[in-house]
């Protein structure tokens, strides 16, 4: 058996760490946010509050490694910035609001993937819950 000194141990574990990828995942879950959304008049007129689900793909060993918010995704931000752009905005339909929200995180948070769950409850009578879920990027 070969004994693992530290550059042997170090190639080794750069090997396995290739591998097997290094996609870990930061969320937020039931950030609900008033917006104007939706294709009818009554719509346009009143703010409606839709519930996001959102999953991001990162490596977060860095910022485990260091314990410093610099070196990792900062789900405040994320959640700040989304607050912003989603209450500001007035969309007709749930698939653009939701492609444009991962097109945001995606680019201004440098995410390589993510999956994002829109909810617009009460759009449908009978129904407790109407919206999309989209994955964009590589989890690679």
């Amino acid at each position: 058996m070969l004994k693992q000194t530290g550059i042997l141990h170090k190639i080794k574990l750069k090997m396995v760490t290739k591998d097997i990828g290094t996609m870990d995942i930061i969320y937020l879950r039931d950030l609900r946010i008033d917006t104007v959304i939706g294709i009818y008049d009554w719509e346009r007129r009143m703010k409606q509050t839709i519930i996001l689900d959102l999953e991001m793909g990162t490596d977060i060993r860095k910022a485990a490694n260091s314990d410093n918010i610099d070196d990792t995704l900062n789900y405040k931000a994320v959640a700040k910035r989304l607050m912003t752009f989603v209450g500001d905005s007035e969309f007709e339909l749930v698939e653009t609001l939701a492609e444009r929200i991962t097109e945001i995180i995606m680019a201004e948070f440098a995410v390589p993937w993510c999956r994002l769950s829109l909810n617009k409850k009460g759009a449908v009578r009978g129904v407790r819950d109407v919206g999309v879920i989209i994955e964009r990027g590589n989890k690679e």
